[in-house]
C-alpha cells in the first residue's frame, strides 16, 4: 500500500496549510474577542469577503465540484489534508462550496436543477443549508413528521425543522420531507429545493450552541414548492441524504484531527516552559502520557480518514468505516483538547485561548450528524446481526 499523497495533492495540502497559517490564524484574536463579548465566534463580513477573494485567487474554490461546472473534481483523499488544515484554527472558514450539500446535489440534480442550483453553487455564488432534524426526530430519521403533499404541479410542505446551520443566510435549503408516510424512510422520503424567500418557509429563531456557533429552527407552513424542485426521485431521498451525511462525517473527522493536532502542539510547546514544584510539566509522567497517547491516537485517526477516503474514491461500501471514524475522531479530539486544557491550568479555562472553542465545537460534533452511540450501534449491526 502507498501511504504517500500524490504530488499535486501534497502541493494543495501545503497551499491550504499556508493559507490557514498566514490568513486564518491571525484572525483568531478577533474571533475570540467576539465570542467573549457574546457575539458568537465568527468572522466578520469584511474578513470573510477578503478571505473569499484571496482563496478564489489562490484557486481554492470548487475543489471537489465537477469540472464541467468550473470545479476541480478532486477526490475525497485530496480533501482530507485540506479539511485537517481548516480544522486547526478557530477562525472557521469554508472554502466555497460546502462539500456535503454539493455531493448530494451532484448525485441527484436533473439538467434544469443543474443550471439553476448546482452550477452557481459550485462556483461559490450561492450558500445552501439542509433541513433534516426535527424536534422529535434527530438521529432517527424514521421519526420524521414533515410532510410534502402534491397539489397540482406543486408540492405543499408542512412541518418543523431544527438544528439547521445557515438557515437564515442560505439562498436555498435542501429540505427532507415524507411524501409517503406509510413507507417512511424506506421509499417515502423525498428531498426538495426550497428558496429562502419561499412563502411559508419561516425561520423562527436562532439557537446559540457551544463553541460560539448557531443553528436555527424553521417552520414550514403551507410552503408551496414547484414540482421541478423535487430533488432526485420521489421517495428516494434517503440514499442521497446518506451521501451528504457521509461527506460531512469525513470532514468532521479531518477537522477533529486538525484541532487535536493543534492542541497537542500547544501542549508540546508549553509543557517544557512551565514549572510546578520545581519540575517542568514535560517531566511529569501524566503530561508525557497525554502527549504520547495523543500522538498515537491522532496518527490512528489520520490513517482511518485516508483509508475511508480512498475506499469512497474507489466506490467501496464504507458505512462501517464512516461510523467508526465519526465516533473515534470526535472522541479522540475531545480527549486531547481536554488534556491540553488541563495542562494549561487556569489559563486553559480562559476565553483568551482557542482551546475552549475547539472543545465546544468538537462537543457539538459528537452529537450532530449522528451521536456516538448511534454510530456504535451501526458498526455493531454491520459486524454482527443485531437487528430485531
Amino acid at each position: 500500500m502507498d501511504f504517500e499523497l500524490a504530488e499535486d495533492h501534497r502541493m494543495l495540502r501545503d497551499l491550504v496549510q499556508r493559507f490557514v497559517r498566514e490568513e486564518l490564524m491571525p484572525l483568531e484574536g478577533a474571533v475570540l474577542a467576539r465570542d467573549a463579548a457574546g457575539e458568537g465566534a465568527h468572522l466578520s463580513k469584511e474578513e470573510r469577503q477578503r478571505l473569499d477573494a484571496l482563496s478564489k485567487e489562490l484557486g481554492l474554490w470548487g475543489l471537489d465540484a465537477p469540472e464541467d461546472v468550473g470545479g476541480m473534481g478532486l477526490s475525497h483523499v485530496a480533501l482530507v489534508a485540506v479539511n485537517e488544515a481548516l480544522g486547526s484554527t478557530v477562525a472557521t472558514y469554508t472554502l466555497p462550496p460546502d462539500s456535503p450539500n454539493l455531493r448530494m446535489l451532484m448525485t441527484t440534480v436533473n439538467e434544469r436543477q443543474r443550471e439553476a442550483y448546482l452550477a452557481p453553487y459550485a462556483r461559490g455564488e450561492t450558500v445552501s443549508a439542509i433541513g433534516i432534524s426535527e424536534p422529535g426526530a434527530g438521529a432517527d430519521p424514521g421519526g420524521m413528521q414533515t410532510r410534502a403533499v402534491r397539489d397540482g404541479d406543486d408540492w405543499v410542505i408542512n412541518g418543523r425543522k431544527i438544528w439547521i446551520t445557515r438557515a437564515a443566510e442560505a439562498d436555498f435549503t435542501i429540505l427532507m420531507a415524507l411524501t409517503d408516510k406509510e413507507k417512511g424512510k424506506s421509499g417515502g422520503m423525498s428531498a426538495f429545493l426550497v428558496d429562502r424567500d419561499t412563502p411559508g418557509f419561516n425561520v423562527l429563531r436562532r439557537i446559540p450552541m457551544l463553541g460560539g456557533e448557531f443553528t436555527y429552527e424553521v417552520a414550514l407552513e403551507d410552503c408551496r414548492v414547484p414540482g421541478w424542485k423535487l430533488l432526485g426521485e420521489e421517495g428516494k431521498g434517503f440514499g442521497p441524504m446518506q451521501v451528504r451525511l457521509g461527506t460531512r462525517r469525513m470532514e468532521m473527522a479531518a477537522w477533529c484531527i486538525g484541532g487535536a493536532q493543534r492542541a497537542l502542539d500547544m501542549m508540546r510547546e508549553y509543557a517544557p516552559q512551565r514549572k510546578t514544584f520545581g519540575h517542568k510539566l514535560s517531566e511529569r509522567q501524566s503530561v508525557q502520557w497525554w502527549v504520547a497517547d495523543g500522538a498515537a491516537k491522532i496518527h490512528a485517526a489520520r490513517l482511518m480518514a485516508y483509508d475511508c477516503a480512498w475506499k469512497i474514491d474507489h466506490g467501496m461500501d464504507v458505512r462501517t468505516e464512516i461510523s467508526m471514524i465519526k465516533y473515534f475522531a470526535t472522541e479522540m479530539a475531545q480527549e486531547i483538547i481536554d488534556n491540553a486544557m488541563q495542562c494549561f491550568g487556569a489559563m486553559g479555562m480562559t476565553k483568551e485561548m482557542p482551546l475552549h472553542l475547539f472543545a465546544g465545537r468538537i462537543r457539538n460534533m459528537r452529537i450532530y450528524d449522528g451521536p456516538s452511540e448511534v454510530h456504535r450501534m451501526v458498526v455493531a449491526r454491520n459486524l454482527m446481526d443485531t437487528r430485531p
